[in-house]
């Protein structure tokens, strides 16, 4: 078993995990990680939540994630497509996906996160979308230096075989669609060529 460390790696994606962490409901049950890859997120999640599934379509990236858990009871790994895999309706209090939805269909996903958020719970998407219109690309090429920077300064890089996509939509279709779904929802752009939104479920 390999030895694992507090944060073995950093990327633009784990540059997101405080925040995210940080969303967590106080006494949060149950957390879900969609799109969970070697499960790095999960782990961290542990020190947040009672039990935490991370689920990814990826064979390689789930046995990976079930190895560095090294059969912690209050884990759990799912290998399957999250819009059609089996997990229990309205079964978690916090649910969370960092730059995988774009591998989904978009609307679907957000859908299935939705009804898979207990009443009062919390959802956090971290995406990857594409430049459309000018301020869109005005917005990457002034942060483009700070990118390169921090990228440097944190070594960036990630777990290997990570399965990678292209984004389909656009900042402006992620946020449209992602208020009709989701009413209330938080939408954020970030430097680092990351978006997010957070999304508090009703109670009622």
């Amino acid at each position: 078993m390999r030895q694992l460390a507090a944060e073995p790696y950093w990327n633009t994606n784990v540059a997101r995990h405080p925040g995210i962490l940080r969303s967590v409901p106080v006494g949060c049950g149950d957390a879900l990680d969609v799109g969970c890859g070697d499960g790095l997120l999960v782990r961290k999640l542990a020190g947040r939540a009672k039990h935490v599934t991370g689920i990814d379509k990826s064979p390689d990236m789930i046995a990976c994630a079930r190895e560095l858990a090294a059969g912690n009871p209050q884990l759990t790994f799912v290998e399957g497509d999250f819009v059609t895999a089996e997990l229990p309706g309205a079964g978690y209090d916090f649910i969370c996906s960092v730059t995988t939805i774009h591998h989904m269909d978009f609307e679907a996903a957000l859908v299935r996160m939705r009804e898979l958020l207990r009443p009062g719970g919390t959802l956090v998407v971290v995406g990857l979308a594409r430049e459309a219109s000018v301020a869109e690309w005005a917005a990457l090429i002034a942060a483009a230096p700070i990118v390169r920077i921090t990228k440097v300064l944190h070594r960036a890089r990630g777990p290997q075989g990570m399965p990678v996509a292209d984004p389909q939509m656009s900042y402006g279709q992620v946020r449209t669609a992602a208020r009709r779904l989701l009413p209330g929802v938080r939408y954020r752009r970030h430097v680092l060529r990351r978006y997010s939104l957070t999304w508090e479920k009703p109670a009622h």
